[in-house]
């Protein structure tokens, strides 16, 4: 019985291990999309980009309330510029707006070209050339293949499959933040080959036996395009398939097919031209009563924001040549939203060269250098800023300069300011980019020991006197960026010697300029690196032929003497 026993636990480690080891070999690819971070659902359909509307399209979708909402766009194989393509994502970037991308090949007679398999290589070093706006790359693979006008002239969705099953698993390999959605399709085509196919046969051949479980661990999303038929102009208020609910009978007959629960993005629905106050109700109702309330909605994005001829001159939101809007624009601008915070790629350099040894009772300005190499603009008014955390509370007073549009790729230099209490020893400063609070890039540590304040005395004469005495010299102290650290006036100098017993805001080690000033007198100056407790130096005799005065020799210094002959007395023994 025993032997039966360890047998049958061998056994049963044996298929553990097994399991465990085939399980982690496999790709699992993660859905990226965060359903726990806020998120703002409103969204328009681009036909074309264009920077201008972009600001427009903010001023909808991210108002009253909102940010981050989203645009879905077009791009064609033979728009593939880079440099155009990454200024459209830099001002997304900038308006807080999030792209999702559709691919398209070309417009032949009056069909699209049917893409082929050895197209995706193009497209995936195309797309993973661009900084792409936020962390999750949303790309939506072609258009409504269930016509067979977006399909090269016939549909057919077992190339279709081929075709998506390629493009999907090349993008997944090259980078795991693509976010891949399959086509959207009319839920409202008939079954009449080769033209068009019905949604749930063309879906039953895209998911079969031989392709769910690929396309399970592929895709990350579904894309919808649910418009309320007949006609694009029924009401908001109709259920099921044909209506602009079309998304949940996909999901369900989806979960028929064994497909895994995927949020939804509804890039095309809206209404044709019609009764203009009618269908600004309706988008209105739609928002707040259908697609706001279902957490499976993740964005929205009506088509489209601005056609200017046939065949979709009836659903633009922008008037036919005219800058002006219609009414369902600022319907749904006025709509309360949600600020979004979707996740960004954060990465940058964050580099100080600060002193190792500062002294109490002391302010310092430091610079610190930034590089950013993330996907994020770093400004104050989206909660970035450099911080600084002391690890050892040695009672340290910071603060810096606000950052303001420090885009990606950009370097920028801000002021650390930081002041020291009257506690001596060492102590360690951690220097971070923060985001509302939560640290987002480390700056590494900086180690440092604060001293006692070190003294100077200093040696000075004054020609061409035998005795240099007064209590008008005044010593000034400047840093490396030429800025005045230290200054004490009415300073005392007897039999040629000065002494200052407490030298503030200097950091020891560091070379600072110090100058000595006395009324009349021209200026001397030397260099002097500090150390800890007693400093010593000597400056060069003074002249006085500083008459006016103002720091330096010049002609109006003799015009002031002769104004004021008794100046004359300085020059005397």
């Amino acid at each position: 019985m025993k032997l039966y026993s360890n047998f049958k636990f061998h056994i049963f480690y044996t298929a553990f291990v097994f399991c465990l080891i085939f399980f982690l070999t496999q790709k699992h690819y993660i859905n990226a999309f965060n359903p726990n971070l806020p998120n703002n659902k409103y969204g328009i359909h681009f036909a074309l980009p264009n920077l201008d509307d972009l600001v427009k399209a903010k001023e909808l979708i991210n108002s009253n309330g909102g940010d981050w909402g989203y645009v879905t766009l077009v791009i064609p194989e033979n728009d593939r510029d880079k440099n155009k393509w990454q200024e459209v994502f830099d001002r997304m970037r900038e308006l807080h707006l999030i792209p999702i991308i559709r691919l398209a090949t070309v417009a032949q007679d009056a069909k699209w070209r049917r893409p082929a398999a050895e197209d995706a290589d193009a497209w995936v070093n195309f797309l993973d050339s661009l900084n792409w706006v936020v962390k999750d790359r949303y790309v939506i693979l072609f258009n409504e293949p269930n016509h067979g006008a977006e399909w090269g002239g016939s549909v057919d969705a077992d190339n279709y499959t081929e075709i998506g099953l390629t493009f999907a698993r090349k993008l997944k390999e090259k980078n795991q933040d693509y976010f891949i959605m399959l086509a959207g399709l009319d839920a409202s085509a008939p079954n009449s080959l080769p033209q068009f196919q019905d949604e749930s046969v063309f879906l039953s051949q895209v998911f079969n036996n031989k392709t769910i479980e690929q396309w399970n661990k592929l895709l990350s999303g579904f894309a919808s395009h649910s418009y309320p038929n007949p006609d694009f102009s029924a009401s908001p208020y109709n259920l099921g398939r044909g209506s602009i609910r079309s998304y949940e009978w996909e999901l369900n007959f989806l979960k028929q097919l064994g497909v895994k629960e995927l949020p939804v993005f509804i890039t095309e629905t809206g209404w044709r031209r019609g009764d203009e106050s009618s269908i600004a109700d309706y988008l209105k109702a739609a928002y707040g009563e259908v697609w706001l309330p279902d957490d499976r909605v993740v964005a929205v994005t009506p088509f489209v924001f601005d056609y200017q001829g046939e065949p979709f001159l009836n659903f633009s939101w922008k008037k036919y040549q005219n800058e002006d809007f219609y009414p369902q624009y600022y319907a749904v601008q006025s709509l309360t939203k949600v600020s979004g915070m979707p996740k960004q790629i954060e990465k940058g350099v964050i580099e100080f060269d600060f002193p190792k040894e500062l002294v109490t009772q002391s302010s310092y300005r430091f610079s610190v250098k930034l590089r950013n190499l993330g996907q994020a603009v770093w400004d104050k008014d989206f909660g970035y800023q450099i911080s600084v955390i002391d690890q050892d509370e040695k009672n340290l007073e910071f603060f810096t300069s606000d950052l303001k549009r420090v885009k990606p790729f950009a370097e920028t230099e801000l002021d650390l300011y930081l002041k020291t209490s009257n506690l001596l020893g060492k102590g360690k400063v951690q220097t971070v980019l923060s985001k509302f609070g939560q640290i987002v890039i480390d700056g590494g540590f900086w180690e440092f020991e604060t001293y006692p304040l070190p003294s100077l005395n200093f040696q000075a004469s004054l020609f061409p006197k035998f005795q240099s005495a007064g209590e008008d010299f005044e010593l000034q102290i400047f840093n490396n960026r030429e800025e005045i650290v230290f200054k004490k006036k009415s300073v005392k100098v007897k039999d040629g010697k000065g002494l200052i017993e407490e030298v503030q805001n200097v950091a020891l080690g560091r070379k600072y300029r110090v100058v000595l000033l006395k009324p009349y007198y021209l200026p001397r100056q030397v260099f002097v690196t500090f150390a800890k407790g007693v400093n010593s130096v000597l400056f060069e005799r003074m002249l006085p032929l500083d008459f006016s005065p103002n720091g330096k020799l010049e002609l109006a210094d003799f015009t002031t003497l002769i104004q004021n002959p008794q100046l004359i007395n300085l020059l005397s023994p």
